[in-house]
């Protein structure tokens, strides 16, 4: 991307039946002064979004898996889309599309290059609508076409062997319909919220070990021994805690060694990291990378705006945003027995209060809806040139986590 060009990318995760991610939406506005991602002119903007991921590395956002991006008519007649492979990328066709004959033969041309064509918010009538044979997948968005509206839709769909995506799913329960429906694919932050059922507590608690060194962590002045001796009654994080310390095999010498050499801030962070996964073992992976992506992206939001003496406390708060979903209770059981600032519960509980505003910013950028993030970055003096790249350090920085604990 062009110096002193404030597009923004985001994405957001689709997964597969088995809540497995599949690949992920990219979505793009041009500055901070637009209302959502994508609001921008399509040619424009999936010009710069494809020069900017030719240019960083489209694996940098989406890794190993595939990249959904939208298209208007004047792109998808461009080859500029060859820069991409069509291995990693599928083709949305914008449902504001005029189809004509040279539009149809493009696409022809597209799928025999080996690109995968996604009909994006489709609303038509599928059986006689021109492009539909050509198609691989059929995106449904259910704030448009509710479920109980397109089940002839369906049938006929996955009688031609379409892919179905439903789009802007809510809830577990919509998620569970619309797979039963027979749709393959799905698309939503649905994964992160809590199915709280009544009278029934989640079996996942946070375990003492972990309760114990948050809070000498939280201490005015922690100590070093006493985070050491708790960590030793644990054979696993021990080892873990030996490993992830860098040191070499010959240097290792004690867990206190390991702590000190770690350093207080990171290994609050690491041992956060370590209860989530723990708490999350029957939950989507995802669920842990959201965590992750907002941890570091809201201490590099804090570090480069009026919060960065707090960075390490707002990191630890989006750290912990998704810890109801984890244990499927509402946030305010799920953070019983965790030392938190009074700052962090009041935004994690009440999403009120003094941080609401780096929340906020996080918030847009995975739902795409960004109605005043001009406002909001420069009450908080944050640079909007700032924002993609910490976003994508957020994303690398998971990935790196993940891989070492």
């Amino acid at each position: 991307m062009q110096r002193g060009d404030s597009m923004f990318i985001a994405r957001q995760p689709i997964f597969d039946r088995s809540m497995n991610v599949y690949g992920y939406e990219l979505l793009y506005r041009s500055n901070e002064q637009s209302t959502a991602f994508g609001q921008a002119s399509a040619l424009t903007s999936t010009a710069t979004v494809l020069g900017g991921l030719f240019e960083i590395g489209l694996k940098q956002i989406v890794g190993d898996k595939r990249a959904f991006i939208n298209f208007d008519y004047e792109f998808l007649m461009s080859d500029a889309i060859l820069l991409i492979h069509p291995q990693t990328l599928i083709i949305e066709v914008l449902e504001t599309v005029q189809v004509d004959d040279a539009l149809i033969h493009r696409i022809l041309e597209l799928r025999k290059l080996g690109y995968k064509i996604a009909l994006d918010d489709f609303a038509e009538n599928i059986s006689d609508y021109p492009i539909v044979p050509m198609s691989d997948i059929i995106k449904y968005d259910l704030m448009v076409t509710p479920l109980h509206t397109i089940k002839k839709d369906v049938e006929y769909a996955k009688r031609k062997s379409k892919f179905l995506l439903a789009e802007k799913i809510e809830t577990i329960d919509d998620f569970l319909l619309a797979k039963e429906m027979g749709f393959l694919l799905f698309q939503g932050y649905f994964f992160s919220k809590p199915k709280i059922v009544a009278g029934l507590k989640t079996k996942n608690t946070v375990s003492s070990v972990y309760q114990r060194l948050i809070s000498e962590l939280r201490e005015e002045e922690p100590s070093y021994q006493k985070l050491a001796d708790i960590i030793s009654m644990d054979v696993n994080m021990a080892y873990r805690v030996m490993k992830v310390s860098g040191q070499k095999a010959k240097d290792k010498k004690t867990i206190r060694d390991a702590l000190t050499r770690m350093g207080l801030k990171e290994l609050e962070r690491w041992v956060s990291v370590l209860m989530l996964q723990e708490l999350s073992k029957d939950k989507p992976q995802e669920l842990v990378k959201v965590s992750l992506i907002r941890s570091k992206f809201g201490e590099l939001i804090a570090a480069n705006s009026i919060y960065a003496k707090r960075k390490y406390e707002i990191s630890l708060m989006c750290l912990f945003s998704v810890l109801d979903a984890m244990l499927d209770l509402p946030m305010e059981e799920a953070l019983e027995g965790i030392s938190l600032s009074e700052d962090v519960k009041k935004l994690l509980i009440k999403q009120e209060g003094d941080l609401i505003t780096i929340y906020q910013i996080i918030h847009c950028y995975e739902s795409g809806e960004c109605k005043d993030l001009k406002e909001a970055l420069a009450s908080i003096k944050l640079d909007p040139e700032k924002l993609f790249q910490s976003y994508l350090e957020a994303i690398k920085w998971s990935d790196e986590v993940l891989a070492n604990v």
